[in-house]
């Protein structure tokens, strides 16, 4: 396996090697010296074509932590903002010798395009392209909660799966490529997956994932789930009114007090909350929930350098386990 694009064609095995691999790697920021000489030599670009913080960030530490050298491109001030394609902006990092781009880009298709096109010799990892994917959030997700699980049963998480689990995603799934691709890999890791959200925000074909579709979040807390996803309404996508207004979406799909308090009435003490962030505290999450104890989102934080360590080191030093290769996936923006 070369690239990372997706969890759609991603097998079990390679999930699995990814998130052990990421369970050694976590060990190392536990150390005085947070660096291996993994990655020593290599060069790492950061291609950002979309803000972010969390995610460039995350994945610049990574990189630094295996000894890469890690070279940080944004959109914005550069020879893109002036008119330059992805062509030539991908030609110029092969004439700088990259061994890994790190893209994050508003059109969904944009990193398989990159990888298949020849126009650079180079490993390609997903770094979110439009709503079509966002790999690494989903496997860090996958971490966390792989690793609260197998500590609530004492049993190493190493070579675990997700068998059995119960996991609830809320919100803006229309919009949100961290949603897809959580679907895909819980799915592959055995876990049950659920939506709830408005059906305004649910995309066109949802109905051939693989999980089920709810529009009432209540009801779906009441018949059991072991970690609840809620989603960013990403208004700066919105071109139309989804909702009524925030204060009924609050109402309706957001995760406030009174829900908090509903997971201990129903005796679901291992329940956990996660977001993949940045959060609208008050919209789809209350500020007592986010920084409640069941709450995930800053080990998730955490979690993501380990990740995206395994992924780096996986993919450049050719360990990843060899597959396949998938048939291209459907990359259009609402599918």
């Amino acid at each position: 396996m070369r690239h990372l694009l997706d969890t759609e064609s991603l097998s079990r095995d390679n999930a699995i090697q990814i998130l052990d691999t990421a369970q050694e790697m976590s060990a190392v920021g536990e150390r005085e010296v947070k660096k291996l000489p993994a990655l020593r030599g290599r060069t790492v670009v950061n291609l950002f074509f979309e803000d972010s913080t969390r995610t460039r960030i995350s994945f610049e530490a990574a990189a630094k932590r295996l000894s890469a050298d890690v070279i940080n491109f944004s959109a914005k001030g550069s020879s893109v903002s002036k008119g330059e394609s992805l062509k030539d902006t991908a030609q110029t990092l092969e004439a700088m010798s990259a061994d890994a781009v790190v893209i994050r880009h508003w059109a969904s298709g944009a990193p398989a395009r990159l990888a298949t096109s020849g126009w650079i010799d180079a490993a390609v990892i997903n770094a979110g392209d439009g709503t079509h994917a966002h790999p690494t959030q989903a496997l860090l997700d996958a971490f966390t909660m792989r690793a609260h699980w197998s500590q609530l049963a004492g049993t190493p998480s190493v070579g675990g799966d997700l068998a059995g689990m119960r996991v609830v995603i809320a919100g803006d799934v229309l919009h949100s490529r961290v949603a897809r691709s959580n679907v895909w890999l819980l799915r592959t890791l055995g876990a049950h997956v659920t939506l709830v959200a408005p059906p305004t925000l649910l995309p066109v074909g949802v109905g051939h994932w693989p999980c089920e579709v709810s529009y009432d979040l209540d009801a779906t807390l009441d018949a059991g789930v072991d970690a609840i996803m809620m989603l960013r309404v990403q208004a700066e996508r919105m071109d139309a009114s989804f909702f009524p207004s925030t204060r009924e979406y609050a109402r309706r799909w957001g995760f406030d007090d009174a829900r908090l308090a509903r997971l201990d009435e129903l005796k679901l003490k291992d329940t956990i909350i996660m977001h993949p962030g940045p959060m609208n505290r008050g919209l789809e999450i209350s500020s007592s929930a986010a920084d409640s104890a069941r709450s995930t989102v800053l080990p998730q934080v955490r979690n993501g350098v380990s990740v995206r360590m395994a992924a780096l080191y996986l993919l450049l030093s050719g360990e990843m386990r060899e597959q396949a290769t998938p048939a291209p996936s459907n990359a259009k923006d609402n599918s």
